[in-house]
């Protein structure tokens, strides 16, 4: 990750956050379906003032580095909406306004019928999509597959948690990604 010099206090304590509310060492099954023996919560702290204060600030001058003409921040509810949100609100204070956007899981079952809400992207706006924790990738890469058929210019991919599983390699076939934090961040022996 590149984020700045004026950054390693937020990432610090980000990290600090996810390890004493987020993470865990237990059988868990992930939405993948698959199994494992350690979990990261990342909505325990996303959902947290002070959480979502740093994730908003850390995304924002991360996609201003990888990203910096993306107009709009999103993904797969519900794992990313906090993110948009708070990435969206701290790239407006810092001068460089970026929307949020939200992708359903199921199309709207009425009116339009949409995948994607947002604040009127227009067709070829450049959009980043934003991921709380990647195992496979399947989120993240439903998220651009459902951002590209709206229209939409999908530049990088942005995650909280990569948990070096397989998920960063399959996003990349589609487009660049960018984790804070990996596996060994949790778990450094493995």
């Amino acid at each position: 990750m590149m984020l700045g010099t004026e950054q390693p206090d937020r990432l610090g304590r980000l990290l600090t956050l996810l390890r004493q509310r987020a993470f865990a060492e237990r059988e868990v099954t992930l939405s993948s379906g698959l199994k494992s023996n350690f979990y990261v919560d990342c909505k325990q702290v996303t959902l947290d003032a002070e959480g979502a204060l740093l994730c908003g600030e850390l995304f924002h001058a991360l996609i201003e580095q990888v990203a910096p003409t993306a107009i709009a921040v999103g993904g797969l509810t519900l794992g990313a909406d906090p993110l948009a949100t708070a990435t969206s609100i701290a790239s407006f204070r810092a001068g460089h306004p970026r929307n949020a956007f939200i992708v359903r899981k199921e199309p709207k079952g009425h009116g339009t019928n949409q995948w994607v809400e947002s604040a009127g992207l227009a067709p070829g706006s450049p959009v980043v999509v934003l991921e709380d924790v990647v195992t496979t990738g399947a989120s993240t890469l439903r998220a651009i597959e459902r951002a590209r058929l709206a229209g939409l210019v999908v530049l990088h991919a942005v995650a909280l948690v990569d948990r070096l599983e397989g998920g960063r390699e399959a996003v990349e076939r589609e487009t660049p990604m960018t984790a804070l934090f990996t596996r060994r961040d949790f778990l450094p022996d493995r």
